[in-house]
């Protein structure tokens, strides 16, 4: 049996989140508390008690979804629970990376700090939107892409399973390709409430932050395989890991393929490690034949038992 951890992104935050964990374990009041210092803001109390409205912020839910996993990871590691290999869904990569010792913590925060705040930025600068296409494979629509690319910016920016991809750019060009996706014959597709137009060009303007503080953040070779999103393939090589985080700013996240790879190099348990349990319900839609469980409450932690 080979275990595989796997973090979410953006959209798993909750009211609440990680306040059980910060209850019953001393090594989760660590995480939070010093994510407090780093953050220079109450981050822990937006958490715990909101408001939603502030927990949907860029800025503040990519560092709440990275603490809240990091301090879940903490435990099952402070309980030898380990894994063979990592991955994470856009945000999510960056807690995949700390789990496998690429990153600390602390340097892994300050990232993700830097990241929400250019993300949310470049979103006020060049604003965008995103949409669920559901129904269409990938050739389907990256012609429904290409048929627009003369109006402005539209691409696929999130491979997420069988006939569920999301797609990103300019908002009207957004808005005229859901029409055409229905059209081509898509099940559904429908405008995501995003701040900007993630994984596409328009994101550019948050590179040249992002590049300088890759730069000056100290990496290690990772311990175990991380998938990335950009290749879908492993990677423990620091330099690689560097330019990999860069280019996942405007390229698509191609999770479908990352767990396919997973799953073909042998790794059939997964645990969901975060907020959340999207990344599962993806999962199931990708390959029926391997677990996954979610990891997110001091009651999933009970739950556990032993991992091999």
């Amino acid at each position: 049996m080979k275990q595989a951890f796997i973090f979410p992104g953006q959209a798993s935050q909750y009211v609440g989140m990680g306040r059980d964990l910060y209850e019953t374990f001393d090594i989760a009041r660590d995480v939070f508390d010093e994510a407090n210092a780093i953050m220079e803001m109450d981050l822990k109390k937006i958490c715990f008690e909101g408001p939603e409205d502030l927990l949907k912020q860029t800025r503040i839910t990519q560092p709440a979804i990275f603490v809240h996993s990091i301090a879940v990871f903490k435990i099952l590691e402070s309980q030898n629970k380990l894994a063979h290999a990592t991955a994470g869904h856009s945000l999510g990569e960056y807690s995949a990376l700390v789990a496998a010792a690429a990153l600390t913590f602390e340097d892994g925060l300050k990232l993700v700090k830097k990241r929400g705040e250019l993300m949310q930025e470049a979103g006020t600068q060049k604003p965008g939107t995103m949409a669920a296409i559901i129904g269409l494979n990938p050739e389907q629509v990256d012609e429904l892409c290409a048929g627009l690319e003369n109006e402005g910016v539209v691409q696929a920016a999130n491979f997420n399973s069988p006939g569920q991809i999301a797609i990103s750019g300019d908002v009207e060009v957004v808005r005229k390709a859901i029409v055409k996706a229905g059209e081509k014959g898509a099940m559904k597709a429908v405008e995501l409430v995003v701040s900007g137009a993630f994984h596409s060009p328009l994101m550019e303007s948050a590179q040249t932050g992002l590049a300088e503080a890759l730069r000056s953040t100290k990496f290690q070779n990772a311990k175990v395989p991380v998938f990335s999103n950009v290749e879908a393939q492993p990677v423990q090589d620091k330099e690689a890991i560097r330019n990999l985080l860069l280019r996942q700013l405007t390229s698509p996240v191609l999770w479908q393929q990352s767990m396919e790879n997973m799953i073909k190099a042998g790794f059939n348990v997964f645990y969901e490690i975060g907020p959340g349990k999207v990344l599962k319900g993806l999962l199931k839609r990708i390959d029926r034949s391997v677990s996954c469980r979610e990891v997110g409450t001091v009651e999933d932690i009970n739950q556990l038992g032993e991992l091999a």
